[in-house]
């Protein structure tokens, strides 16, 4: 579920704990349960941060970067029920890996927990992160595409603009729930096709990209009623409270109080909108 709010709340949450300090030890938690995707191989992975300094804590679309002054990087990604966290995990079962930093204190370690065992955590030497992740591999990040952008994305295809949100090759860091809220905010109808956009409605939807993701991070996140999602700090987010539409099937649009929310499936996933406010 993480997308990009989720995951700009885990960069934010665990840089302060590994910037300008050196990865003591990698380790890989006692875990029964599927385990993720490592590449290269775990002792591989462990000797060649063994001592590294962390320079950077980032974020590309819904990964988490970690930059190593040895110029590997690690790419976290998070996937359906990834978390990074430095205290207090939902239960010990499901940790993953423990990146033990030198220093003392409450935040020695950070961790990354998963309970479906979907993740995938990859070290990157500098040219695989370019291919990964650079060039084409990857849309602009929605948080930084302007409204010139948008335009030049929306002439790309005809599919219906809710699906063309969710492809990270045309914008990179939107997920489901977000593209939902988005599109609600905008009074674009998730089925209208994206190259038929109007100049004013790619204004509406840039603005209300740049609203509804700033927002979700304020709020650090969305946690939904499987409760997953957590912050660093394993607290919930807030932005689930501000949600209009997502996950709101047959309860009353609380933008316009007149017609109900309905639930459609487009490219397999869920659509939540409102007709009135939405029309086709």
């Amino acid at each position: 579920m993480p997308e990009l709010p989720e995951v700009e709340t885990m960069v934010r949450g665990i840089r302060e704990t590994m910037v300008g300090r050196h990865i003591r030890e990698l380790r890989q938690c006692p875990c029964s349960c599927r385990p993720l995707t490592l590449s290269p191989a775990f002792d591989e992975m462990a000797q060649r941060c063994r001592g590294r300094e962390v320079i950077a804590v980032r974020r590309i679309a819904k990964r988490v970067v970690i930059d190593l002054k040895s110029g590997d990087s690690f790419v976290i990604e998070p996937r359906m029920t990834g978390l990074m966290l430095l205290t207090d995990p939902p239960d010990r079962e499901h940790l993953r890996l423990e990146w033990r930093m030198t220093g003392g204190g409450p935040s020695a370690s950070v961790w990354f927990w998963d309970r479906r065992g979907l993740g995938v955590v990859r070290l990157c030497d500098a040219e695989e992160l370019a291919r990964r992740l650079g060039g084409d591999a990857l849309g602009k990040d929605a948080l930084l595409m302007t409204e010139l952008d948008w335009r030049e994305v929306c002439q790309r295809t005809a599919r219906p603009i809710k699906v063309a949100l969710l492809d990270q090759k045309l914008v990179a860091g939107i997920g489901n729930l977000y593209a939902s809220e988005i599109l609600h905010e905008s009074r674009i109808s998730p089925l209208r096709p994206t190259n038929k956009l109007t100049n004013p409605q790619i204004a509406r939807l840039h603005s209300a990209t740049q609203h509804v993701l700033n927002e979700a991070i304020k709020y650090e996140g969305s946690t939904l009623g499987d409760g997953t999602y957590r912050n660093a700090l394993n607290e919930s987010g807030g932005y689930q409270n501000s949600h209009r539409v997502y996950d709101r099937e047959e309860l009353l649009c609380p933008t316009c109080q007149q017609s109900k929310i309905i639930r459609i499936v487009q490219a397999q996933r869920s659509t939540f909108y409102c007709r009135k406010c939405q029309p086709k």
